[in-house]
């Protein structure tokens, strides 16, 4: 199974507007971040999207990405899913709408914010089938697991992807490190992860949080993302184990 990082940007994206770099070297190529979302992809070539950022259309086309096979919502915050039109021409040649997946509160908020793509409008026809997680454990060969986890005043859905014996997890924008959450990602191959700053946050997971979930989840791997300007990709990378990675935008790893 493979994994594709889109983009591992903070909400701003790196640099913000005004070409502000914080403490990110503007000549790394790695330090130019987009919007967080990912792409997990079986050996058969199955693909599965998580979140439509802000930045999507940019992502799909750098990645050589013109089909998937279904999409998840983490939650409905605007650097998550504002991108939500580019899967427009991903339906382009379907038969049927796109399958989309997203717990209850965060479908409800989407279908009231983006109600043609899920219903049509003006004879344009459906390009999400859009439904809440419920019950579901499977999709395009994936074996599928979720939770919710704190997000400051709200909760957002982490995903667990499983297929051929191997794992793929997602979490970004927590708060707060569970037990829970630690027994949900225990022993997986590659583990996503919040990482906004050094310091912490009152809605997102630092550093030091990151690196306790990759230690107490024995992750195999684990790719730090959704990081601001404060995280320069070489002083950062200087500063973690060697089975630690920050994400940059473009990345692929093999689980």
């Amino acid at each position: 199974m493979k994994l594709i990082v889109l983009g591992c940007g903070t909400s701003t994206g790196v640099p913000r507007v005004g070409n502000d770099w914080g403490a990110c070297d503007p000549d790394n190529p790695k330090n130019r971040r987009t919007r967080v979302s990912i792409m997990v992809e079986s050996a058969l070539g199955k693909r599965l999207l998580v979140d439509t950022s802000t930045d999507l259309r940019q992502q799909l086309l750098a990645n050589d990405i013109e089909a998937i096979d279904g999409v998840f919502w983490t939650h409905d915050h605007a650097d998550h899913c504002h991108g939500i039109d580019d899967l427009r021409p991903l339906r382009f040649g379907r038969s049927a709408a796109i399958p989309g997946f997203a717990s209850k509160y965060t479908a409800q908020r989407l279908r009231k914010r983006f109600d043609y793509v899920f219903a049509g409008q003006y004879g344009y026809p459906t390009i999400v089938d859009l439904e809440e997680l419920g019950t579901k454990h499977m999709h395009a060969g994936f074996g599928l697991e979720w939770m919710e986890m704190p997000h400051g005043p709200i909760t957002t859905t982490a995903f667990r992807f499983d297929s051929d014996g191997k794992s793929i997890g997602y979490a970004t924008d927590f708060s707060e490190l569970t037990d829970e959450m630690v027994d949900f990602f225990t022993d997986i191959d590659i583990l996503v992860t919040d990482c906004l700053r050094r310091q912490p946050h009152p809605t997102h997971a630092h550093l030091g949080m990151a690196l306790e979930f990759a230690e107490r989840t024995n992750a195999g791997i684990t790719v730090l993302s959704h990081l601001d300007k404060s995280m320069d990709f070489e002083a950062v990378s200087s500063e973690i184990p060697s089975d630690v990675l920050v994400g940059y935008d473009g990345m692929k790893l093999e689980a």
